[in-house]
């Protein structure tokens, strides 16, 4: 039997503490605004429906929202069983996290308006096929969104990442502290589609790498990450670093797809280290834009782009720059920029 309860005024983690084992859905229509100041553990079940109804709720310093905490990965292949819905909350305040979801199959995230995190506005880890939907990230202090695999006692990049998960028309609005609007670690299948990251001036747009140790002026090295795809990616503020950050395995797709930069940027709009890279369909090219190699010899494909973007046959006179592709890094002073492997197809006339 599936049964209703509601979440009354109070403490809203200690409702959940004590939330009844028979619980299928949690609604939060008793009052307009709620209050955590510690994390809300979420039960294990098969599955739970926690329904905002359009309530506000504001979370402690130090909380970490909705959570399942885990201890090892033991626990975590058990927890994989369960899975929540959280929807409909006008807003969520405040908090180190609001959505901290560990080791999960299946669930989702819809319709919500996350303000204020210091640490991670959606921290998935282990979070396989998880859909967040429609779900608005303003001014997050350092981090918007995280998808990334497990960090507890027992857990490798290897048997605990959030593969096949999806975000669908989420945004990102940037602080002046922001660092990375979305951020996605060593996890294979992931999509973000009609997404747009704008606002203050962030380091990155989006960072992406499969770098098992986080060595980050190394190659990415998982041997089991194989896809990413973004597309159409609206862009609207300046950055510190890069727009996109790609560090994925040699024998790993990168498809950005109809991606829109609506000013000169103020950084590269591409840092390559590594994998294959597949630009297509970028309709606008402002002649300032570069994309930065940290590889001598890039694997990347641009199909169906802007006249404007121009990356030449052979390097100019000093060996680093193909037009808008531009070699940087530590490298042997006889180094050049080898643009073999870089193709231009369909390019619009």
């Amino acid at each position: 039997m599936c049964t209703e309860y509601v979440v009354p005024p109070g403490d809203v983690g200690a409702f959940f503490a004590n939330l009844p084992k028979d619980a299928t859905y949690v609604s939060f229509s008793a009052a307009a605004a709620y209050h955590a100041e510690g994390d809300i553990v979420l039960p294990q079940v098969q599955y739970l429906v926690i329904d905002g109804k359009g309530a506000k709720l504001t979370l402690g310093a130090s909380s970490n929202g909705f959570t399942t905490p885990i201890t090892d990965q033991k626990m975590a292949a058990q927890r994989t069983g369960s899975r929540y819905t959280i929807r409909d909350f006008a807003s969520i305040t405040g908090g180190r996290k609001a959505i901290d979801l560990q080791a999960t199959l299946n669930s989702s995230v819809i319709d919500c308006r996350l303000t204020g995190q210091s640490e991670v506005a959606v921290d998935l880890r282990f979070c396989l096929m998880t859909r967040l939907q429609n779900v608005l990230v303003t001014n997050p202090v350092r981090r918007g969104f995280v998808v990334r695999c497990g960090d507890w006692p027992g857990a490798s990049t290897s048997n605990s990442q959030s593969n096949h998960t999806v975000l669908d028309q989420c945004r990102v609005y940037c602080t002046s502290t922001t660092t990375e609007a979305f951020t996605v670690l060593n996890s294979g299948g992931v999509r973000l589609t009609d997404c747009i990251s704008e606002g203050a001036q962030a380091d990155y747009d989006l960072f992406l790498s499969a770098r098992t140790d986080g060595d980050e002026s190394r190659a990415a090295n998982n041997p089991v990450v194989k896809t990413f795809t973004l597309s159409n990616f609206h862009v609207e503020h300046r950055l510190r670093k890069a727009s996109i950050y790609v560090n994925m395995p040699p024998k790993s797709t990168v498809n950005l797809e109809n991606i829109y930069w609506n000013s000169p940027i103020g950084a590269p709009v591409i840092v390559y280290m590594c994998g294959q890279l597949n630009v297509s369909n970028i309709g606008w090219w402002n002649p300032d834009f570069r994309i930065h190699t940290r590889h001598p010899v890039p694997h990347i494909n641009f199909d169906a782009c802007h006249k404007a973007l121009v990356v030449t046959d052979e390097p100019d006179d000093s060996g680093k720059r193909c037009g808008a592709l531009e070699l940087v890094g530590d490298h042997a002073p006889n180094r050049k920029l080898d643009p073999t492997y870089v193709r231009i197809t369909r390019r619009a006339m």
